[in-house]
């Protein structure tokens, strides 16, 4: 009777147990995560004015060598033939002033979400398999700023991420990402604030493609760490920029933990972050 009992009450705990895990499970990891707050919108650039190359000062314009006047006439029996007039001497013309050269004027390009994306990607094993994870969203903003004339000297303003609308193929996985990984419910926005840009080249061609490096702080979940993208962009028009960026980024470096799931195994540590944006 006793042996009974007890079993009783060891099941009774074990299922309580279960009961609880499953409620907590629910309530931290898999409740549906939160809507963005607002729409996406990019922080403002503020443009720097662009520099004036003054041109060289004019160098001085020497002036006229007088011309000797002819000999006096002598006595006629013994005056030479006539020499011929002198010619007349030019007047200097006079040298314009110097004139300011101003560096092209940049132009202002905001990042389109609706034709942008953001995407992450790492491995796993699920179910025992090789698995790639794929998350992506379109919420993403910024503005750069350059003249293709004197694209060396291009700006390029904070981006913005919402890390709530990242969404892979799978809503459990989503809501894990969401409520525990990222914990965008807290941290809503996923942001770079580039400091350096190298590698441009002193101007750019409408139709020509180019390489260069962004260095910057990237912050997720109040987490910053320096991080190099390695940008590829294309003057479409002079009105229209598209591009590719992206970065491998480890996850303990953010502090990024995966959930303990059943048949999900060995998770990468290092992820690649890619923008694809059109500007």
């Amino acid at each position: 009777m006793f042996q009974n009992r007890n079993l009783l009450i060891g099941i009774a705990a074990a299922v309580l147990v279960v009961v609880v895990g499953a409620i907590v499970v629910f309530s931290t990891v898999l409740r549906p995560p939160e809507a963005p707050s607002e729409p996406i919108a990019a922080a403002t650039l503020a443009v720097a004015s662009p520099t004036t190359a003054p041109t060289a000062e004019p160098t001085a314009t020497s002036a006229p060598t007088a011309t000797a006047e002819p000999p006096a006439e002598t006595a006629e029996a013994d005056a030479p033939e006539p020499t011929a007039e002198p010619t007349a001497t030019p007047e200097p013309t006079a040298t314009p002033e110097p004139t300011a050269t101003l560096a092209p004027q940049p132009v202002l390009f905001e990042i389109v979400p609706a034709e942008s994306q953001v995407r992450f990607t790492l491995g796993e094993l699920l179910a025992g398999a090789p698995n790639t994870v794929v998350g992506v969203t379109d919420q993403v903003a910024g503005q750069i700023a350059v003249a293709l004339g004197d694209a060396a000297s291009a700006q390029m303003g904070e981006i913005r991420i919402n890390a709530r609308t990242l969404a892979t193929d799978n809503q459990f996985r989503n809501r894990a990402i969401a409520n525990q990984i990222l914990d965008s419910n807290t941290y809503e926005f996923i942001t770079f604030v580039p400091q350096a840009i190298s590698g441009l080249p002193a101007s750019v061609a409408v139709g020509e493609e180019v390489t260069f490096e962004i260095l910057g702080d990237l912050t997720i979940r109040e987490m910053t760490n320096p991080v190099t993208f390695v940008v590829t962009a294309t003057a479409v028009s002079e009105t229209r920029l598209e591009g590719t960026a992206s970065a491998t980024v480890t996850r303990a470096a953010f502090d990024l933990t995966i959930p303990q799931v059943e048949g999900v195994a060995n998770v990468d540590e290092e992820v690649l972050l890619e923008i694809d944006f059109v500007a």
